[in-house]
């Protein structure tokens, strides 16, 4: 029996707990800096293209396709859709820890102690009917439910469970980022494909040009008009374009096969629109106002949700060091012999006992996963606020972009139109020896050069494009 002073003495060891416990570590919080500056070159204007879906920004048929193939079969995509579902069974697992745990046990069991045993001396002398002992070795028949339930005063189990559902959150926006980056990314390539097939197209007409005016210098040599060696360069120089006809030619290969990759399917021709080089590219973008990037983009929300669990988990850690309180409660049937279990009262067993746990000495353990969630949670802001800054930098970019690629676009335009007069010009001279072999060379390989650099510049173009979309945050909708 507890007499007043057990009472005091357990009352004073419970205050003593909780006092201990209490005493939590300072620690260094860092709140996230979320400004932005007001507009992007002094517009105003809300209107986001980010807000358009794919297949309204895109509207080769083509492409389409692709993307749409790329979205049910991209093995990198399908991986993060199963980090998706591991995220989701985790705040499953994290809801069923703040509910009771109940189990069922059933057992069989033979114990033989020692007759001169305290125990053994106790239990011959037990008769179970008159002038019957124990049976020894003695039985042991149990069926019977048991459940443990810890109570959550502290939050501990919520703020864990919570924590658990921003991480699914994130993984979730995780899944648009790689959602919005595979659409970018196969768009580049279809684009980069196109302007292949253009720098192609060129090098043929090119070839078929230097053809000709190797037939023309070849009869130029016949007549004496001409030397050998012109003949020889000449010869070189539809040679080289040759060469690079089969370079163009291996490169289209290759960007098939990466396209093919990201569609998860193994190497075939890709369907293209190859008019679709030819379309004008817009230049005049809706961005919006930079504030938006934090709603639009998806590596920005994975950010923030990330920052959002590392802070619950700085409360769970906390919580450790506080003292837990625990409900454990049995109720079953216990004998010796399994005719007997259906004797009631007699082989009842019941139980209910409460317990209160908290760390006194050597808490360093928990300090130090305390100090690492906060370590972690000063790691998530700084995430946070380097991607909104690497947003921002992203649509700088690339509206500086657009506008420097469509002046370049519109001179080497103007170029590309003089070379190729200067082509028809050299040709007349030669033919009329009023122009040296080497000028008509020199004047057909920089027209070449200048076409394959438009290609180019126009592949640029619309990069961009694609770029602006995604840096805004479009493409995972």
């Amino acid at each position: 029996m507890f007499n007043k002073n057990h009472h005091k003495i357990l009352g004073l060891a419970f205050v003593g707990i909780i006092y201990a416990s209490c005493k939590v570590p300072a620690i260094v919080e860092k709140t996230a800096n979320k400004n932005t500056p007001a507009t992007y070159q002094g517009n105003s204007d809300t209107t986001n293209i980010a807000q358009m879906k794919w297949k309204e920004f895109f509207k080769d048929q083509y492409l389409s396709n692709l993307i749409d193939t790329a979205l049910k079969n991209n093995q990198e995509l399908n991986i993060t859709l199963q980090e998706i579902e591991i995220a989701r069974n985790e705040v499953r697992a994290k809801k069923g820890e703040l509910l009771p745990s109940v189990g069922v046990k059933v057992g069989a069991g033979l114990e033989k102690v020692g007759r001169y045993t305290s125990q053994g001396a106790g239990d011959a002398s037990t008769e179970i009917d008159k002038g019957k002992e124990m049976p020894e070795p003695l039985p042991d028949y149990l069926a019977g439910l048991y459940a443990n339930w810890e109570v959550d005063v502290w939050h501990k189990l919520r703020n864990a469970k919570k924590s658990a559902y921003a991480k699914y959150l994130s993984s979730v926006e995780g899944k648009n980022f790689v959602t919005t980056a595979l659409v970018a990314e196969i768009a580049n390539s279809y684009y980069e494909l196109l302007a292949l097939d253009k720098q192609l197209e060129m090098v043929r007409q090119n070839i078929d040009l230097q053809n000709n005016a190797f037939n023309v210098v070849k009869i130029q040599k016949e007549a004496a008009r001409t030397t050998e060696l012109a003949v020889r360069k000449f010869e070189a120089e539809v040679l080289n374009s040759k060469s690079l006809e089969y370079d163009i030619l291996q490169k289209i290969t290759e960007t098939e096969n990466k396209i093919n990759f990201l569609l998860g399917r193994y190497p075939q021709h890709v369907d293209r629109d190859k008019s679709g080089f030819d379309q004008d590219v817009p230049t005049n973008f809706k961005t919006g106002i930079p504030s938006q990037l934090l709603a639009n983009r998806p590596d920005i929300k994975q950010a923030e949700l990330g920052l959002l669990a590392a802070k619950l988990d700085v409360k769970v850690a906390k919580a450790q060091f506080y003292p837990s309180f625990g409900i454990s409660a049995a109720f079953g049937f216990q004998a010796f012999n399994p005719s007997y279990l259906v004797k009631f009262p007699e082989s009842m067993l019941y139980s209910i006992a409460g317990d209160v746990a908290a760390p006194l000495i050597n808490r360093n353990a928990i300090k130090a996963t305390y100090f690492t969630a906060n370590a972690k949670q000063i790691q998530a802001v700084y995430q946070y606020e380097r991607s909104i800054l690497n947003g921002y930098i992203e649509v700088a970019n690339q509206l500086s972009g657009i506008s420097n690629l469509e002046k370049s676009y519109g001179l080497k335009s103007k170029q590309v139109e003089a070379l190729n007069q200067s082509i028809n010009i050299s040709n007349d001279l030669f033919k009329s020896t009023r122009a040296d072999y080497l000028e008509v060379l020199m004047t057909q390989r920089d027209a070449l050069e200048a076409k394959l650099e438009l290609i180019e510049t126009k592949k640029q173009q619309l990069n961009a494009m694609v770029k602006i979309y995604q840096a805004l945050g479009g493409g995972w909708n």
